[in-house]
């Protein structure tokens, strides 16, 4: 049976299908934000632009180095610094003279962020440096150190985690402080008490002096430390120490009670 030919679909029916999302998408509410107007709620960890902590900059170059666009410059000069210390020798050091970031070639990797040593450079959220002339997207260290003030405080660390490094020199630091003004606060008593346990350490130590034991190989010792895989050089060396310490302890032990 012959088959019929296809009748074409009036042109109507496109139009009417255009026209119901038209109207479906009018009803709907309107998603884009009207910005400069409205600004953006970006995370707090955006990656906007890299900012600078000047202290901080050793001038190590590792993230000059690193950069896969090279697009930190960095110059600096050394200067010799005085000894702190009589006859100690002077030490020179590296003085940041310029750190400029090209942002026209930054691909905001975060290399440079993550490889610097120092904590000398942060993510910041700000976003809005855009300029008319490329040649203005270079921003130098003054730029970057004001940008500083924008960057989030770090989160909070996990329960049970260990304190940073710095925290924990801090704390030692005070710590010692403390220890050393409470040794000076101490009474009068303690270095009387002092000289006196003074005196009598002599005493205790002419006595252990005299105490004299004829090394001989603690047989039980012995063959413990033998059964446990060592030597018997070192098995016997061990055994005759195990030995003394006894029977030191022994004579010790009789002097208190013939004392008391």
């Amino acid at each position: 049976m012959p088959t019929l030919p296809k009748l074409p679909r009036p042109p109507q029916i496109g139009l009417l299908k255009g026209l119901g999302v038209t109207l479906k998408t009018m009803m709907s509410p309107s998603t884009t934000q009207q910005y400069p107007h409205v600004k953006p709620d970006l995370p707090p960890r955006t990656r906007g632009v890299i900012a600078l902590m000047e202290e901080n900059c050793t001038v190590c170059m590792l993230c000059g180095r690193e950069c896969p666009d090279w697009c930190i410059y960095i110059d600096s000069h050394k200067e010799v610094v005085p000894p702190k210390e009589e006859g100690a020798r002077a030490r020179t050091r590296n003085v940041l003279d310029r750190f400029a970031i090209d942002f026209a070639l930054c691909m905001y990797c975060g290399i440079c962020v993550e490889v610097c040593p120092f904590d000398a450079l942060f993510w910041s959220p700000e976003f809005e440096y855009s300029t008319y002339s490329i040649r203005e997207l270079t921003h130098e260290k003054e730029q970057l150190r004001v940008w500083m003030d924008t960057v989030p405080p770090p989160p909070e660390l996990d329960v049970g985690a260990d304190l940073p490094k710095e925290i924990e020199d801090g704390l030692k630091a005070a710590r010692q402080a403390a220890e050393k003004a409470a040794a000076a606060a101490a009474p009068s008593e303690a270095p009387a008490a002092a000289g006196k346990a003074g005196g009598d350490a002599p005493a205790a130590q002419a006595a252990e002096e005299d105490i004299h034991v004829e090394a001989q190989v603690d047989q039980e010792v012995f063959d413990q430390l033998v059964a446990e895989g060592k030597s018997e050089r070192v098995a016997r060396a061990k055994a005759k120490a195990a030995y003394v310490r006894k029977e030191k302890a022994r004579i010790r032990a009789e002097r208190a009670g013939g004392e008391g």
